[in-house]
């Protein structure tokens, strides 16, 4: 992918032109191939920030790892974070991996028998512009599986045209009529930037799953299907609850 014209570079700050080239850098580190046996998976994970009510500064990181396949919570923590770089569209992992990248680390030094082999990220992977989202970076940050399951995704540019949300929704309206039903996002180049999933029957709105590192696309599917009970993977579901009841216990005006 080439690198942002004189023009870009000029309405955009140098910050975003860093954020640019440190995208590429670990973009560059991406597989997308598969590192996960499912007979051997033991330990799934799920992460998730909340942050109080009207306060985008604030925030608390959640880790869950769930038994795989019942689904059973054996571990859940915390950080609370005060996040320093405003959002901006195509780079929030920037804002946000850092904590989740920490309470990884500390899980794998204090209990390494369950740290997952599969995390489920409340974001994208390579459905992302650059094909690079919050899934991607904290895979390759963490050197650890991960899936990118989203309810929504910025548009992905393309020749004469580009992917929008609009669009795929419609078509997910006529063809995910029961739970598993999927379809591709493919782009103009023939990538597949991922799927548009109905997780439950229940869920007529689908998840957005796509690869985030060291799995590949069937994989990753097949793994959130697994894991869903309702429209949300019960890793993500869980982490955003406890992170949504941590803000109700230590902010208590949210």
């Amino acid at each position: 992918m080439s690198e942002p014209d004189a023009e870009w570079q000029r309405k955009n700050c140098l910050k975003c032109y860093n954020y640019f080239r440190e995208q590429e850098r670990l973009r560059s580190l991406v597989k997308l191939s598969n590192d996960i046996d499912i007979d051997q998976l033991k330990y799934i994970g799920g992460v998730d920030l909340s942050f109080p009510l009207n306060d985008n500064k604030h925030a608390v990181a959640c880790l869950v790892v769930l038994d795989y396949p019942s689904m059973k919570l054996v571990h859940s923590s915390f950080k609370q974070v005060v996040l320093t770089l405003p959002y901006i569209p195509g780079y929030l992992a920037f804002r946000e991996v850092e904590p989740l990248v920490a309470l990884l680390k500390d899980l794998k030094a204090a209990n390494p028998d369950i740290y997952p082999q599969a995390i489920l990220v409340d974001g994208n992977g390579v459905l992302h512009p650059r094909q690079f989202g919050l899934a991607c970076h904290l895979g390759v940050l963490s050197d650890t599986p991960c899936i990118g399951v989203a309810k929504n995704f910025l548009h992905i540019p393309q020749e004469g045209s580009s992917m929008e949300m609009a669009d795929v929704k419609s078509r997910c309206n006529i063809a995910l009529q029961r739970r598993g039903d999927t379809v591709e996002l493919v782009g103009s180049s023939g990538f597949t930037y991922g799927v548009a999933l109905r997780a439950s029957d229940s869920a007529k709105n689908p998840v957005f799953v796509s690869q985030g590192h060291r799995i590949d696309l069937p994989t990753a599917v097949h793994l959130v299907l697994s894991c869903s009970k309702y429209k949300n993977a019960e890793p993500i579901r869980m982490a955003d609850g406890l992170s949504r009841q941590y803000i109700r216990d230590h902010y208590p005006t949210s």
